[in-house]
């Protein structure tokens, strides 16, 4: 897809925008986890979450190629709107982002916010995806896909960072919602040589990725009922699987619940709030904690954006003592 060096020029691009993001080592979940633990901070961006790296570099070559573009146009859960509102902003190009029926309130509110023009369409992602191609054809609009080399370019970014910082990791836990964060993870470490084993992890209720790694080829699901908004994807993109069954070792599922319990180890242990696709990797390592011994584990918090009602129902004091996460 890419080569170092061209790596390097996009981690120039975002670093106009995006500071390096922390890769640190918590006591607290080392001792939850009993091994070594780096957790890389991609909650700390401008945007709070990774996708933003993706949009910065679409629309660098974007702009390039095509200085004139009258705007873009796109569908989201969420972060990816919120990358791409934050990319055209900064080279004034409007963005239209589409997005479910009934999504996240806060994700709503922040890409108006970075000013983009909101609408809702349908009831999941996929109609909302579909919708936005129509009217990017009407509206004469470029249309930006979910998946593509340049938002892999971009994400790819915080792996270059983590891995330079610590390069030395066995494992490394990802969360998968449309495959650019594993897809540029593994880029990352194929490119620098390294020998960490990255793992896929998908929610149990949305598991079109782990499904279509065990079969080799894709397969869609009906439903992607999750409440971990940025792993809820149905139809797997094909580029994207056919890297990840190339570079990534196996694939973790986690319920919605062990995401909940997740959460809440990082806000008790890190002070970091994560969103549901944020937590998932740390869900994984502890659904695994019996591997991991001996190992040292990179865990992606992928960001951090999750409405606030949602976390209190979800995982905090609101929330149904059977479903409550305890540290």
């Amino acid at each position: 897809m890419f080569d170092l060096n061209e790596l390097e020029r996009a981690h120039a691009i975002v670093g106009q925008a995006v500071p390096a993001t922390p890769a640190h080592a918590w006591p607290l979940l080392a001792e939850r986890l009993g091994t070594q633990v780096v957790v890389k901070h991609e909650n700390h961006t401008p945007t709070g979450a990774f996708k933003v790296r993706g949009g910065l570099v679409y629309l660098d070559r974007l702009k390039r190629e095509r200085p004139n573009i009258p705007g873009i146009i796109s569908a989201t859960r969420g972060n990816h709107g919120q990358s791409l509102a934050f990319a055209a902003s900064r080279h004034g190009v409007t963005a239209v982002i589409y997005v479910p029926r009934g999504n996240s309130v806060e994700k709503n509110r922040a890409m108006k916010a970075f000013g983009a023009e909101l609408v809702e369409h349908g009831e999941d992602f996929q109609a909302a995806r579909e919708e936005a191609g129509r009217h990017a054809q009407f509206a004469g609009l470029h249309m930006v896909p979910s998946f593509h080399t340049d938002l892999v370019l971009g994400v790819a970014t915080y792996a270059l960072e983590l891995f330079r910082a610590a390069p030395d990791l066995d494992i490394l836990y990802v969360p998968i919602g449309q495959g650019s964060g594993i897809c540029g993870c593994i880029m990352a470490r194929d490119l620098l040589g390294l020998k960490t084993e990255i793992v896929g992890v998908q929610s149990t209720e949305a598991p079109s990725y782990a499904l279509s790694f065990a079969a080799g080829q894709v397969v869609t699901t009906e439903t992607s009922n999750t409440l971990a908004d940025g792993m809820a994807t149905r139809i797997p993109d094909p580029e994207a699987l056919a890297v990840i069954l190339k570079g990534a070792s196996r694939m973790v599922q986690v319920t919605d619940d062990e995401i909940a319990l997740a959460i809440h180890a990082l806000w008790t242990d890190t002070h970091n709030l994560a969103e549901g696709a944020g937590a998932a990797a740390l869900a994984a390592a502890l659904r695994e904690k019996t591997k991991l011994q001996g190992k040292r584990v990179g865990l992606v918090l992928s960001g951090g954006n999750i409405d606030f009602d949602l976390f209190r129902g979800w995982v905090g004091t609101d929330a149904p003592v059977a479903h409550r996460a305890t540290a």
